[in-house]
């Protein structure tokens, strides 16, 4: 071996591509947990601390969900603002809201369901939006999946027919409805729904188990004043009070996609609250409308399509 080949088999390699060796093998066994970055331009070279461009880029992985913007880079959200408010200038019955929730993104940390019962002032055991939990695989290969699940607002709702004082009923923008005035708590509606996505009103509240200290009931009053505010349910103000007349207690409650705030051309609390953008609302008969392109998506999903209930609630998985 000639002394000129000699040196090259013998030198060591520039600081510069050591740097980007360790820089990648760092970056490969990142991207196992799913944190492989797009977009790296640049790495610091060590030794002489100057910068040293990197061309590769490494890959989104298939089971994460890039954030969804316009095409003029508004979030999301705002995007579907200005979707409710087109959709607001249309007469209702052209209407039909739907919601979208993308479960690569749900990582239950269930905002979604505690801003659902602050938005509504709901009671203890009565929850609209539960997280539910999927557990695959086999140990110790196993993975977890947050299945977020409202009312799932039925083309064809088996909790209607089932009814025997027609309290339950579709209005005309699609969303299934309770008349508290009507309802007779028969509870007929939670059996039939197939969804489990109804619960029942006892009339209990989160002080009823207030201790007494030195005589003197701690609180109790200011406690139950949580559930008895005003909230308003289908776009109409009630208080939750004894009066079967005149609140939802000894009724069959469930979600109703926020229509008074919908109404107001707000989105439902739980769109705004999640911390992945993981829930979408909107108007489908809208095809300019974000969740009218995302029902388009190959990865869409219904629950329990079989049972011909045509949900309103899409998944993408």
């Amino acid at each position: 071996m000639s002394s000129e080949n000699l040196d090259k088999a013998t030198k060591p390699p520039p600081v510069e591509n050591v740097a980007r060796r360790r820089f990648l093998q760092a970056l490969a066994g990142a991207a196992g947990a799913g944190l492989a970055l797009t977009n790296l331009s640049r790495i610091a070279a060590e030794g002489n601390g100057e910068l040293q461009a990197v061309s590769d880029s490494a890959a989104d992985p298939a089971s994460l969900a890039p954030p969804i913007t316009s095409g003029d880079g508004v979030s999301a959200l705002e995007r579907m603002r200005g979707d409710i408010q087109r959709a607001l200038a249309k007469a209702p019955e052209d209407r039909r809201w739907v919601m979208v929730i993308d479960l690569r993104k749900c990582v239950g940390c269930h905002a979604c369901t505690v801003s659902c019962v602050a938005e509504n002032h709901l009671p203890p055991g009565v929850v609209y939006r539960p997280v539910l939990e999927e557990e695959t695989g086999t140990f110790p290969n196993v993975a977890k999946r947050f299945i977020p699940r409202p009312c799932m607002q039925c083309d064809q709702p088996p909790c209607v027919p089932v009814c025997p004082v027609n309290a339950t009923f579709k209005n005309e923008e699609g969303v299934v409805e309770i008349d508290y005035d009507q309802c007779i708590g028969c509870r007929y509606c939670i059996t039939a729904c197939p969804y489990g996505a109804r619960t029942f009103d006892f009339g209990g509240e989160y002080a009823d188990d207030t201790p007494v200290a030195e005589g003197i009931v701690v609180g109790r009053e200011v406690a139950a004043s949580y559930e008895r505010a005003t909230n308003f349910e289908y776009a109409e103000a009630r208080t939750r009070e004894g009066d079967r007349d005149e609140s939802p207690v000894g009724n069959v409650r469930k979600c109703h996609f926020c229509l008074h705030r919908v109404r107001e051309g707000m989105l439902p609390a739980c769109v705004t609250t999640c911390i992945g953008t993981a829930t979408y609302f909107g108007d489908a008969n809208d095809p300019e409308s974000l969740v009218s392109e995302l029902i388009a998506s190959p990865n869409v999903m219904r629950l329990k399509e079989e049972l011909g209930t045509e949900p309103r609630v899409y998944y993408l998985t």
